[in-house]
């Protein structure tokens, strides 16, 4: 047997991209870093970058969320962890020419998390902002107000799409919702987190009695608020349920 000569394939690096969702001002939002250097200078992209040589996909992807955000990777298991953002593994990306420098595979993350503060930008991005996930996957592309729109660098509106998607389908059968709240939250809060996520209005009766009802799904806490306005409402935790019976049907729009 021949051995194996590594100089015999050509080579290719890795990269990671990440879909950071939040829900702020009742929308679906998505972190957006415009590009610094080239390729596509000026371009909104998804934040990301390249995998070092001594990080395994996780560990990178980790940590261009600290870089990116400030936020923590969620550990499942520190089950005492309060302000983790949950991270996963979305899919990979290899179209040989979606990198014009050279063979580059991404494998992209979603995270998500409660809503977060004004993002600061990170790496080889000139700045950073949330915009809504209808805004930066519009046809005719992304631009803030006085831009000539443009389509998201490399195939990041694929990406986002596909993350956007996962999001939505996840929470339907899953307490992933839970992940854009707070520890301690309300009912109406996951309520407008389900519509700005599946971007529907859901009537509030029948969206408590489901919640409510669905063994493992909320756990009350006690207390109550009022920082919605209004009568004090109760306040829940997310329970230990991770998939849901019966599962959040996404209405048919």
């Amino acid at each position: 047997m021949s051995p194996y000569d590594p100089s015999a394939f050509p080579p290719f690096a890795v990269t990671v991209d990440l879909v950071v969702l939040t829900v702020r001002r009742h929308a679906l939002c998505a972190l957006a870093v415009r590009r610094g250097e080239p390729p596509f200078q000026g371009r909104w992209a998804l934040p990301g970058g390249f995998v070092r040589d001594d990080e395994d996909l996780s560990s990178a992807a980790a940590r261009e969320l600290i870089e990116e955000t400030g936020l923590i990777a969620h550990d499942p298991a520190d089950p005492d962890q309060v302000n983790g953002a949950h991270l996963e593994q979305l899919a990979t990306y290899g179209d040989p020419k979606r990198d014009p420098r050279m063979r580059v595979v991404s494998v992209a993350h979603l995270a998500l998390a409660p809503d977060l503060p004004a993002p600061r930008p990170g790496g080889d991005a000139h700045s950073a902002r949330w915009a809504p996930v209808e805004e930066l996957l519009n046809e005719e592309g992304y631009g803030r107000e006085g831009e000539q729109p443009a389509p998201l660098a490399f195939d990041h509106a694929q990406i986002l799409a596909d993350g956007v998607e996962r999001a939505r389908s996840k929470i339907e059968y899953s307490s992933l919702a839970t992940a854009f709240c707070p520890p301690e939250f309300t009912v109406g809060e996951l309520r407008r987190v389900y519509e700005a996520v599946w971007a529907v209005s859901l009537d509030p009766r029948n969206f408590h009695r489901k919640v409510t009802g669905t063994p493992g799904f909320l756990v009350p806490t006690g207390g109550t608020t009022t920082r919605q306005g209004g009568r004090p409402a109760q306040l829940f935790r997310a329970g230990g349920a991770t998939l849901l019976n019966p599962p959040m049907l996404r209405p048919e729009v």
